[in-house]
Formats: C-alpha cells, structure tokens, sequence
C-alpha cells in the first residue's frame, strides 16, 4: 500500500478498519491525502468481504482511469492554441448520470472532468461501461477541494458557471467562446452553497414546463450542446 500510494500509483480509493493504528496507517493517510485519494473508513467485516487475506486493516482499489493533474491539462489545452472547456461535477453520486455525462462530455469537446475526492460516485467498471467508454478518454481530474480547483481555473483566465435553474442569465446569453468551465450540481443538493458563491455567474436552461428540475446529464447534456453550437459557428 506505501509503495503504490509513493509511487504515484493510480488508487481509486482506500478502506481503512476503523480500529487500525500505527505509524503504517498514518502513513496511508498522509499520503492519500497528498495524492487525493479517497479513505473510506469501515469496519473489518467490510475489509473481509474482500476474500483479501491478511489485509492488515488495509485495503485499495487500483484506479479503473487514469486521473491527471488540472494544470498539466490546462497548460496543454492553452498551449495547443485551444479555448479551455472544463465540467466540475459536484456531489454527483449515480454513476448512471456520471457515464451519460461522460459521454457527452467526449463528444462535446470537454477537454477535461473536475471531480472531488469525496462525494462522487466511484469510477468503476460499471461506471465504464455506462459511459461508453468515454471515462477512459476524457482526462478525468480528481482534486481535494472544488473550491481549490475553481480558484486555479480563475488564475488561469477561466470564467466558471454555475448552473442553477433559478437562475436570471439564459445559457443562450453566455459567451461560451471565451475560456470557462461550468459546475453542476447533484439533483437533490444543487450545488454546494460556497462553491456556488465564488463562480463567476449563475446560468439556466430556459423552460416553460413548471416542473422541478431536469435529469442533471440531461441539463448537462443540454448545456454542452449550447456551448458547441456557439463554438462551431
């Protein structure tokens, strides 16, 4: 475990035994931390369902994507000549939601996906496949804090957009040419009221049905083709 979170090895996330101590398991969690990656803690009888023998307290799961750092992704989007178009996703838990998003991500241009460590559905195998395959072809960035990556976005010149559908500003009216990235949030929660505080400005997809609000891949999937539409002409 030391030797693969050292390494750099991709992890998707860590389950720690709840009772586990020691020197080792501070370790772990020091290093997790600075690699961003999720510790999950349960008790041993989660670890057991592993069929792993001699855990130790002590379980990863090897990355199904591979994440990459936010300003690597950027400085290559802009030094390629390229205007940045990031999507964060913020407590979006259905992996359902997270593959369809994925996929029209990908065909939309999306040079990358912003995630947190916490609170997102778990990009495994099923979350693949829902995808399409597209997870494994957009660059997927994992990060501690969203707030944190909204503030590199702001250093590097990029608007971020809040989608809230009570929104004043029409998608239509947004200048979506200019380098941005644009934030959803889940279906029950929206976005986290602080996140939402240090975005540039709220966006909304115009509706006329009185209705509660759409499928989040649906607006999501709607917004991205607004941007498109606007990139393309």
């Amino acid at each position: 475990m030391l030797g693969a979170l050292s390494s750099g090895q991709q992890l998707d996330r860590i389950y720690l035994d709840t009772k586990a101590t020691g020197q080792d398991i501070n370790e772990i969690k020091k290093l997790a931390l600075q690699n961003a990656v999720p510790v999950n803690y349960v008790p041993v009888a989660k670890l057991n369902g592993f069929n792993i023998t001699d855990h130790e307290g002590c379980v990863a799961q090897i990355a199904k994507v591979q994440y990459q750092n936010l300003q690597d992704v950027l400085s290559f989007v802009i030094e390629s000549g390229d205007s940045p178009l990031l999507l964060i996703l913020d407590g979006i838990t259905d992996i359902r939601n997270i593959g369809g998003i994925a996929r029209t991500a990908y065909c939309t241009g999306v040079h990358a996906i912003i995630i947190p460590d916490k609170g997102v559905g778990a990009l495994n195998e099923d979350a693949i496949l829902t995808s399409a395959g597209a997870l494994e072809k957009i660059p997927i960035c994992r990060v501690n804090s969203l707030m944190k990556a909204v503030d590199e976005l702001h250093l590097n010149g990029i608007k971020v957009y809040a989608s809230e559908m009570s929104a004043a500003k029409n998608i239509a009216d947004v200048d979506f040419k200019e380098p941005c990235a644009i934030v959803m949030g889940s279906e029950e929660k929206g976005i986290y009221p602080a996140l939402m505080k240090i975005c540039d400005a709220k966006i909304k997809i115009p509706m006329k049905g009185d209705f509660e609000s759409l499928n989040v891949s649906v607006a999501t999937g709607m917004i991205l083709y607004e941007v498109i539409r606007q990139r393309v002409n």
